[in-house]
C-alpha cells in the first residue's frame, strides 16, 4: 500500500516538475497544434522539391513556410525578449519601424526617384545605414523609458502612430523598386540551398545573441534590472543604462527583418508591411514562459515561442481564417497566457501541488 502511495505521490511530483518548467507551455502548444494538423490534413506536413524561375532548386509547403515567416519573427524575438524582460514592458512599435528601416534600405538602393536601373550603393552599406536609423528609433523609445520614466508601451505608441508615414516620407510616397534579382536572396533562396534565406539569419542572430549572453553580462544585468531596478541601483549599475541598451539591440534586430521584408518583393507598402508583428513577437516572449513584468528570462523559449506562433498563424490560414480575423484567434491565446502566468494563479497552481503533496504524505504515514 505504501509502495503504491509513494508511487503515486512520484508521478504526480514529476508532473508538477513538468507543468512548472518554462519550456512546458511552448513544448505542450507545439504539440496540440502537430497532433491537430496531423489529425485534420496530414498533407499539412508535406513538403515538395521545386525549382525557381531561375532553376535553382527550392523547398515548398507549410513547414518551410513556418521555417522562413517563424526566422523572421524569432529574430524579433530576440530584442523584444530583452526589452520585456528589462522594463517589464513592450515595444509596440516594431512593425512601423519595420517600414522605416525597410525604406531606407530601398532608399539608398533606388536612388531618389525609386527608379533606378543598377543599385546606388551596396546592399551591405544600405543595410548598415539602416541599422544606424533602427537604432537611432531603438533609442529613442529607450531614452522616452529609460530618463523620461514614460511606460513602455505609451513611450513606444509614437513611432507605432507616425512610423509608417514617416517611412513614406522617406521614399516621399513613392514604392521603389529593387529591379537586381541579387537583392531578394535575402527574402528568399541562396542560389543552390532550397533553404530559405531568413533561416540562415536567424541562425547567425541566434548564435551572436547566445555568444553575448554566455561571455558578457548583459543578461544578469537585464535580469537585476528587470527584477528590482531600486537594488540593482544599490548593487552599482544603471537601470536607465541597461534599459536604453536594450531598445537599442532590438532596432537592430527590426533593422535585419526590414532587410528581409523588402528584400521578399523588391519593393516595400508602407501601410501593410509588418503589420500587427508586435503582437507576434510579444506572444512570442509570453508563450516561451517569459513573464511580462520583467525579470528572469529564457532567451531560447522565446525562440521557440516565435516558431509555435508562425506554426499557429500557418494553421489558421490552412484553416482559410480569414486575414483580418487572425488578430482575435491570437487575442484569445494573450489572454489565456496572460492569466496562466498571473502570479494569483500561478500561487494557486503551487497551493494545490503543496496540498496534494501533503495528502500524499499523510496517507502514507497512515
Amino acid at each position: 500500500m505504501n509502495a503504491k502511495v509513494s508511487k503515486k505521490f512520484s508521478i504526480s511530483e514529476l508532473v508538477m516538475k513538468l507543468v512548472r518548467h518554462q519550456l512546458f507551455i511552448p513544448i505542450a502548444a507545439l504539440l496540440l497544434l502537430a497532433i491537430f494538423n496531423l489529425i485534420n490534413d496530414p498533407s499539412f506536413y508535406k513538403v515538395t522539391l521545386g525549382y525557381s524561375s531561375t532553376g535553382d532548386p527550392v523547398l515548398s509547403g507549410y513547414p518551410i513556410t513556418i521555417l522562413d515567416f517563424g526566422s523572421e519573427l524569432a529574430i524579433l524575438a530576440i530584442g523584444m525578449t530583452l526589452v520585456t524582460a528589462a522594463t517589464g514592458g513592450q515595444d509596440i512599435s516594431v512593425g512601423a519601424t519595420i517600414a522605416i528601416s525597410g525604406s531606407v534600405v530601398l532608399r539608398m538602393l533606388c536612388g531618389p526617384d525609386g527608379r533606378a536601373e543598377t543599385m546606388q550603393m551596396p546592399i551591405v552599406v544600405a543595410f548598415l545605414i539602416s541599422c544606424v536609423v533602427a537604432m537611432l528609433c531603438g533609442a529613442f523609445n529607450g531614452v522616452l523609458v529609460a530618463y523620461f520614466k514614460i511606460q513602455p508601451m505609451v513611450a513606444t505608441l509614437i513611432l507605432y502612430t507616425a512610423g509608417r508615414s514617416i517611412a513614406a516620407w522617406i521614399n516621399n510616397n513613392r514604392l521603389p523598386i529593387v529591379k537586381e534579382e541579387s537583392f531578394k536572396v535575402f527574402g528568399g533562396f541562396i542560389p543552390g540551398i532550397p533553404i530559405p534565406t531568413p533561416f540562415f539569419i536567424a541562425l547567425a542572430c541566434i548564435i551572436l545573441m547566445t555568444l553575448v549572453l554566455r561571455f558578457t553580462n548583459l543578461k544578469l544585468y537585464t535580469q537585476a534590472v528587470g527584477i528590482n531596478e531600486s537594488s540593482a541601483r544599490l548593487n552599482g549599475l544603471n537601470p536607465a543604462m541597461i534599459k536604453f541598451i536594450t531598445f537599442v539591440i532590438l532596432g537592430i534586430c527590426v533593422a535585419v527583418a526590414g532587410l528581409i521584408k523588402v528584400s521578399r518583393l523588391s519593393t516595400i507598402n508602407y501601410s501593410v508591411v509588418a503589420k500587427d508583428i508586435e503582437m507576434d513577437a510579444i506572444l512570442a516572449v509570453a508563450l516561451g514562459g517569459n513573464a511580462l513584468s520583467g525579470g528572469k528570462f529564457s532567451m531560447g523559449a522565446s525562440i521557440l515561442g516565435a516558431y509555435v506562433i508562425q506554426f499557429l498563424t500557418t494553421t489558421l490560414y490552412k484553416l482559410e481564417v480569414p486575414s483580418d480575423a487572425l488578430s482575435a484567434y491570437k487575442a484569445i491565446v494573450v489572454i489565456l497566457l496572460v492569466v496562466m502566468s498571473a502570479p494569483t494563479v500561478r500561487k494557486w497552481f503551487s497551493d494545490l501541488g503543496k496540498k496534494l503533496k501533503a495528502k500524499a504524505s499523510v496517507k502514507e504515514v497512515g
